[in-house]
């Protein structure tokens, strides 16, 4: 008969099966996820280029007149601080957090008032936790970025910058690099710099062959596009940190259960073992009887 060493071990196997089907089953669901928002960040590129190209094409009509790019003081600002509202995701949620931990606390230290508006309920407990000055916390949005979500963000940055209840906006957010890659980034969102409405394809010369007729003017469509352009900003922030939480999520969880099993195969093997051994000394004791006999 098996020993009691075989029987403990055939339930932590059994328990540890469990446990690869629960993390094959949320790879699976990662993956799924993760192939959903990579596909709207792709169909939501096109009219994000369009929009930097007309907001390109109408920068030198502005002078900087409009209050977005002006340039102050900076004595307030605000962080916006984007994790994931569940875990197992591996480092991913740690990794922002590190990085806005230090950039905030550098700004505390430098004497500027510091605020946080939080995208994620990781984020959110963190700081709130620690006693940071969190004005605002969107903790529902659970790797689901929609044009309403970043336009609720958009609009409240940009209005806190219109109303100077802030000098500077900042973002820290994991920049999706690949699917095995995700780059924690700490990016200046308001005030508006030039080169931020330069186009990332560098096709400069194709928009200063294009002629457009701007009606009623190109200062008035600029003051229009302007916060489009921003909330557009937002949203497509929004995509590529959930983009990259659902990859960090099925990273992770291909990793447990690839551990999973080779911990199965561990188990099983050390369980053979001790049946084995159960097993001879049953035989010596048979035939150590006969001998006797």
């Amino acid at each position: 008969m098996p020993g009691a060493g075989v029987k403990i071990l055939n339930k932590r196997i059994r328990s540890v099966n469990s446990t690869k089907q629960i993390t094959k089953a949320m790879k699976m669901v990662a993956a799924a996820k993760l192939n959903r928002s990579q596909g709207r960040m792709l169909a939501a590129r096109p009219y994000s280029q369009k929009l930097i190209k007309l907001v390109e094409q109408l920068a030198g009509a502005s002078d900087g007149a409009n209050p977005l790019f002006e340039v102050r003081e900076v004595k307030r600002r605000l962080y916006v601080v984007i994790t994931s509202d569940k875990g197992l995701c591996g480092s991913y949620n740690m990794n922002l957090i590190k990085l806005a931990q230090k950039t905030i606390d550098a700004s505390v230290e430098s004497g500027v008032e510091t605020t946080l508006l939080t995208v994620g309920k990781k984020a959110g407990d963190y700081f709130a936790k620690r006693g940071y000055q969190v004005v605002e916390r969107h903790d529902e949005y659970n790797g689901d970025a929609t044009a309403q979500r970043g336009q609720d963000v958009g609009d409240y940055i940009v209005d806190a910058f219109l109303a100077e209840s802030v000098d500077e906006v900042r973002v820290v957010y994991a920049e999706f690099v690949s699917t095995m890659t995700q780059t924690p980034v700490d990016r200046p969102v308001l005030p508006i710099a030039p080169e931020d409405t330069l186009g990332d394809d560098g096709d400069e010369e194709e928009s200063d062959n294009i002629s457009y007729i701007w009606e009623p003017g190109k200062g008035q469509l600029f003051d229009v596009l302007l916060p489009l352009y921003l909330r557009n900003r937002v949203f497509m922030t929004l995509m590529e940190a959930f983009t990259s939480e659902h990859a960090a999520r099925m990273t992770s969880m291909s990793a447990a259960t690839e551990n999973a099993g080779e911990l199965i195969d561990a188990l099983t093997l050390q369980r053979n073992r001790e049946r084995q051994a159960a097993i001879t000394a049953e035989l010596l004791d048979i035939v150590g009887g006969a001998n006797a006999l």
